[in-house]
């Protein structure tokens, strides 16, 4: 007995079998289409149009101006994670080369914590010996902070109001003497000579005793003239200005600059807070001290010298922070009780 299938049915069997199998390739090919197609279309939309060419000169040209620019640009994530940063930002906050990646608590950036990535403005922050202009702004991936340099800026800005302190100081002895002479003009005027020649000789007198204390005390001449023209400020404020008697300080070879800065910003502060401001100053074993004090409240608060604090509007608050670091600059120390601020300075090893 034989059995077996003729090639007529296998062929027919085949063909249908075939027809089916094309079928599912078709659907296959169609739904595969349509998956690229909407892949493509979502990449487009995510790329904006781009293809991979002009993504790649895009990146490029970000990466290229990203690391040129002055400016430090950083890219902090909703979490407080730092995603981006570019060199100046690196070497303006110190960052060390793992920085992307970190929460920005761990790598001690205080100006981008208490609240500053939620501030969209722009702040003054003092991260060592650099002053720096922080500012944030929201974006969709979190928020970008930009950092500027502002240390020469400052120090320019530091020298022009010392400029402009002893211009008003100037204009104060000025405007005194003017009032005197005036009187001293008006009683000639009316015949009362003996009482002009006494209110004269007085105003003269107190004058040249003021300036002889202070050259005689103070042998630094820069600081000698910043103290008698913030006298004559303080006189036309209604205050009073003294230089104590044991004061002694000899020209030490300290950067004169430093030395205006820090006692020109304690008696500004002085000023404004009270009437009767005492200044000493000597150079003994411990040193250089130099010591402002008032009868005001007094300061309390220890974040004066940190960050620009201040009790006054906005515009202000970086004097005591700029006394601060010239203090740590001159390898000093600072200390504040109530409304005495004391200041201690080494003595230059060439001086000794």
């Amino acid at each position: 007995v034989s059995a077996g299938i003729t090639i007529d049915r296998i062929s027919a069997r085949l063909r249908d079998q075939l027809a089916w199998a094309g079928l599912v390739v078709a659907l296959a090919l169609g739904l595969g289409a349509a998956g690229t197609w909407l892949v493509t279309v979502r990449l487009r939309r995510q790329t904006h149009g781009l293809g991979p060419v002009e993504l790649g000169r895009i990146h490029d040209h970000h990466d290229a101006v990203l690391h040129a620019v002055r400016e430090g640009l950083l890219l902090v994530g909703v979490d407080g994670t730092l995603t981006l940063c570019n060199d100046a930002a690196r070497q303006l906050l110190g960052l060390p080369a793992d920085a992307e990646g970190r929460h920005v608590g761990e790598l001690g950036l205080a100006p981008l914590e208490d609240g500053m990535l939620a501030a969209d403005e722009e702040r003054v922050h003092l991260v060592g010996d650099r002053v720096l202009a922080v500012n944030s702004a929201a974006s969709r991936l979190g928020t970008v902070v930009t950092v500027r340099d502002h240390t020469e800026l400052q120090a320019l800005s530091g020298q022009l109001d010392a400029e402009r302190g002893f211009a008003d100081s100037l204009r104060s002895a000025a405007h005194e003497a003017a009032n005197r002479l005036h009187t001293v003009i008006t009683l000639v005027e009316l015949g009362r000579t003996e009482q002009a020649v006494a209110l004269g000789t007085a105003e003269l007198r107190a004058a040249q005793e003021l300036t002889d204390r202070v050259v005689g005390s103070v042998r630094e001449p820069v600081l000698a003239a910043l103290l008698l023209g913030k006298s004559a400020e303080a006189a036309e404020r209604g205050g009073e200005l003294v230089i104590s008697q044991d004061s002694e300080l000899d020209d030490l070879g300290l950067d004169p600059r430093e030395l205006v800065t820090i006692v020109g910003n304690l008696i500004d502060n002085a000023i404004d807070a009270a009437g009767r401001i005492e200044v000493h100053l000597s150079a003994g074993a411990e040193g250089i001290v130099i010591r402002v004090a008032d009868d005001g409240p007094g300061l309390t608060d220890p974040a004066a010298f940190a960050k620009g604090w201040t009790t006054k509007g906005d515009g202000h608050g970086l004097g005591l922070a700029l006394v601060g670091q010239a203090v740590r600059r001159l390898g000093g120390a600072i200390e504040v009780s109530g409304s005495v601020f004391t200041v201690r300075l080494p003595i230059p090893e060439r001086v000794r």
